[in-house]
């Protein structure tokens, strides 16, 4: 396994735009509203540079990569891309990864700050497996898209072993062998088109002199963040703590397959979702806007009458725009999808208005009746 400065140790050329504030990605270019817009139409690509890019080659890659991870990977095709988690013994959540293979090698999109513990992990597991780990984040980079229907992104995509390294995100759809725990017909994640390509990190300066001509336009990362809020879709790095299962914020949908064989934490997913329920459950918050507050990740969620009751924690915010202010947050399972709820910020309690996610009867898919306790009496 080779050692590389980590995609973060140095800001983006792409941050000394005109405009751009924000290190080491820039999170605007001026005009976050406009910049989602532009987005959405696929008119703007966004600088991920600071996520990480872990690569396995040789042949056993992707069967490996499937015997330890959530996602079915060894059926994954040239060009191909998934999702997949790396779940602890107890099936919490220890890294999200983004996969894309090319038929020599397998891409792993994932935090900038979780590409080396990542790739030094997998190192210690290649036991008697022909397969090759490497943190590749000083050599690679990642650019964000949205390509609605028949558009390609405006820049091309690496392809060192002839299949372009781009990354659909499978959050468009439930994924076969997946389950979706959102009630709504019409999932929000439908409309959501985000793509991820690989290009190599010295492309960066290219681009940034593309983007001063006019050729090529970036939209910040404050922009990318609002639509992913407003799609419900989760990332590791805001919606995951050191007690999170893959349920409580519906991955089941992406990146879990329920009827693969074993992998690690695979006994806590299949117990949780056919006899269980998620400890917590994931909403997205419509944010009164009248005081222009918004929280920060991390705040509070409390129930809104007397005793002011603490229910759960904000882990992503956003200004969108078509929605306004809106939140993610990760609450309590037994919290009434009804309740009122607040947020303080700044010493005001913002008003937040629950729109369910995840619901609370989500799990005990196998409806298996439950026994009455040996010597229990019947009343």
């Amino acid at each position: 396994m080779s050692a590389v400065p980590s995609a973060d140790s140095a800001a983006s050329p792409l941050a000394a735009l005109p405009g751009a504030v924000g290190a080491p990605t820039a999170e605007h270019y001026g005009d976050p509203v406009a910049e989602q817009r532009a987005l959405v139409a696929g008119r703007a690509v966004v600088d991920l540079s600071d996520r990480g890019v872990v690569t396995v080659t040789g042949p056993d890659r992707l069967r490996w990569l499937d015997s330890l991870t959530s996602q079915a990977l060894a059926g994954l095709t040239p060009g191909g891309s998934a999702e997949t988690l790396l779940l602890d013994p107890n099936g919490r959540i220890e890294h999200a990864m983004h996969v894309i293979d090319d038929g020599v090698t397998t891409w792993l999109i994932v935090e900038g700050d979780e590409a080396e513990a990542l790739a030094a992990w997998l190192d210690r597991m290649r036991f008697m497996m022909q397969v090759e780990v490497a943190d590749a984040s000083g050599e690679w980079a990642v650019i964000g898209a949205m390509s609605p229907a028949g558009a390609e992104p405006s820049i091309p995509a690496a392809s060192p072993n002839g299949a372009p390294l781009v990354w659909s995100d499978p959050w468009s759809a439930v994924q076969s062998g997946g389950w979706q725990y959102a009630p709504e017909a019409e999932h929000p994640g439908c409309d959501y088109p985000a793509r991820e390509l690989i290009v190599e990190r010295a492309f960066l300066a290219e681009l940034a002199g593309l983007a001063r001509a006019g050729g090529v336009r970036f939209a910040g990362s404050l922009a990318w963040e609002a639509l992913r809020v407003a799609a419900w879709r989760p990332r590791f790095a805001a919606e995951v703590d050191e007690k999170s299962i893959p349920h409580e914020v519906d991955w089941l949908r992406s990146a879990v397959h329920l009827a693969k064989g074993c992998y690690r934490g695979q006994e806590t997913v299949a117990k949780v979702h056919n006899l269980g329920r998620p400890p917590r459950r994931i909403v997205m918050l419509h944010l009164d806007g009248s005081d222009a507050l918004l929280p920060a990740p991390g705040s509070p969620v409390h129930a809104a009458d007397a005793d002011r009751a603490d229910v759960g924690r904000i882990t992503s915010v956003a200004r969108h725009h078509e929605l306004g202010p809106i939140a993610l947050a990760v609450v309590k399972r037994s919290l009434d999808v009804a309740a009122p709820l607040v947020v303080p910020v700044d010493g005001v309690d913002v008003a937040a208005a629950q729109e369910v996610i995840v619901p609370p009867e989500a799990g005990q898919a196998a409806a298996v009746p439950r026994l009455p306790r040996l010597g229990a009496q019947r009343r």
